[in-house]
């Protein structure tokens, strides 16, 4: 018996603690990985271990250490629960041929994770996933080396990754502007990995940095999850204003994502915050190169790329598609909607510290605030509104059912027309993506983490968001 089927979604394998999420199956998930390591030179090269703020992390993260060790590869284990972004160069810094993080992200309080990164610190590509998970084994037969044994033998050894990726920053971007400033920051790290990074980045100058939701709690109060997108955001929001700061900083569970809110509290959304990051890029520092953008993501890059003439590259979703891509194409930033951005230059890994520092820059750079740097973004691409309705499954059998009728539909050309409007393709890369006559989109697809089934929308007419996405729910079914 091999045990639970464990299957790596749109960014590695996750599962609820105690149910499927155990020591035995982060064990098998280990051993896989292990011997995909191998086959890539993890016994001369080794690999990095770390963990997040989640309930037991540190302990999973030593469990999957141990089975590397028992399998002859040099382990770096990080002393600390640490950002995704900081371990994945941490993997580049040190040679290793790859990464393991005990992280669920932005999930919910139930639940853990299990990411892996190859040697460039980005995500495994998808056929290397397949692979991975085709070689997970059943429990009887995970070597391992018990962690004071291997830490003794220095088959475990202990790190800083901070040191490295501290260093690493500067090369990337001078703070010293930003410490400058004046600038009042609230960050809200949502009781994750992002605790008192900024903080160490920019204090010591004229700006003032407060945090928010700062200490480790599983469970996290104020939020549903560590997810930056509302509600998981209103607090912070609200925190803003009653301070009067200049800007919100938002940071996910692993701080690979980021968010941000403008000095009057409002949410700068995902696919806002990629098109800003993309304008600042091209237009501040004047640098060009390729944007590569998942499917789910804002038409704003296109039109930012057409007036900057640079190309754009469309992805499937997740950045198993993304970071392969960026490494093709030499990319200047690549990024999804759920908030992860990645740069040329750094690991092809979404960074959400990074991020945050690009956004102040880019306020510093213009002297605007948020709301300004929006209004700048419009007068180039024209306004762009955009939301998304999360509808839980109620089981692997519905999923199915829907995405046969769903892909029946599409087949056929249906549905013609979305809120009134002429659907001028679908796309069936990754969900179903109606392509709208306005410019706009509207997208069903079903999450590759969760057991969810999403519906997105950008649009040019702000009156019309509702109505395209109650247009998406009865595409799929759901009232």
């Amino acid at each position: 018996m091999n045990g639970t089927a464990i299957v790596f979604g749109t960014d590695g394998w996750r599962g609820q603690i105690a149910e499927d999420y155990t020591f035995d199956n982060v064990r098998r998930c280990a051993q896989g990985f292990a011997r995909y390591l191998l086959e890539h030179d993890g016994a001369n090269k080794g690999a990095v271990v770390g963990y997040d703020q989640r309930f037991a992390s540190e302990h999973f993260a030593a469990a999957a250490a141990e089975v590397l060790a028992g399998n002859g590869i040099k382990v770096w284990l990080t002393q600390e629960a640490t950002p995704t972004p900081v371990i994945s160069y941490g993997a580049v810094h040190l040679g290793a041929a790859g990464a393991i993080n005990i992280t669920a992200s932005h999930n919910p309080p139930t639940d853990n994770g299990f990411k892996v990164r190859d040697h460039n610190g980005g995500a495994v590509a998808p056929e290397g996933l397949k692979q991975i998970e085709s070689y997970i084994p059943a429990i009887e037969n995970v070597k391992r080396m018990p962690l004071q044994q291997a830490v003794d033998q220095e088959e475990i050894r202990y790190f800083d990754a901070a040191a490295p990726y501290l260093d690493h920053l500067q090369e990337l971007i001078d703070v010293e502007p930003i410490k400058q400033a004046g600038y009042t920051i609230l960050v809200d790290p949502m009781w994750g990995n992002g605790i008192g990074w900024l903080p160490r980045l920019l204090s010591d100058g004229k700006t003032t940095i407060t945090e928010i939701h700062n200490e480790r709690n599983p469970v996290y109060p104020d939020m549903k999850r560590p997810e930056p997108i509302p509600p998981n955001v209103d607090s912070g929001l609200r925190q803003t204003t009653k301070m009067g700061a200049d800007v919100l900083v938002i940071f996910d569970g692993d701080a690979d994502r980021v968010g941000a809110g403008t000095e009057h509290g409002v949410f700068i959304n995902q696919l806002q915050m990629y098109a800003l990051l993309a304008l600042y890029l091209l237009d501040v520092r004047g640098q060009r190169g390729p944007i590569v953008k998942t499917l789910s993501t804002t038409t704003m890059l296109n039109k930012l790329a057409k007036l900057y003439d640079v190309p754009v590259y469309e992805t499937g979703v997740g950045f198993k598609f993304v970071a392969p891509k960026m490494i093709e194409t030499n990319a200047l930033i690549g990024g999804e909607e759920s908030g992860g951005f990645a740069f040329r230059g750094n690991v092809p890994e979404r960074d959400g510290i990074l991020a945050g520092l690009y956004l102040l820059d880019f306020m510093v750079q213009k002297n605007l605030k948020p709301s300004q740097l929006l209004e700048y973004l419009f007068s180039k691409v024209g306004p762009h509104y955009y939301n998304r309705i999360d509808t839980r499954l109620e089981s692997n059998e519905q999923r199915e059912e829907i995405r046969a009728r769903i892909t029946d539909d599409a087949r056929l050309g249906k549905p013609e027309t979305v809120a009134g409007m002429t659907v001028t393709s679908i796309d069936t890369t990754d969900g179903f993506k109606y392509n709208l006559e306005d410019g706009g989109w509207l997208l069903v697809r079903f999450s590759g983490t969760e057991p969810l089934i999403r519906v997105y929308c950008e649009t040019t007419r702000e009156d019309l968001v509702e109505e395209i996405l109650q247009a998406g729910l009865l595409i799929a079914g759901i009232s």
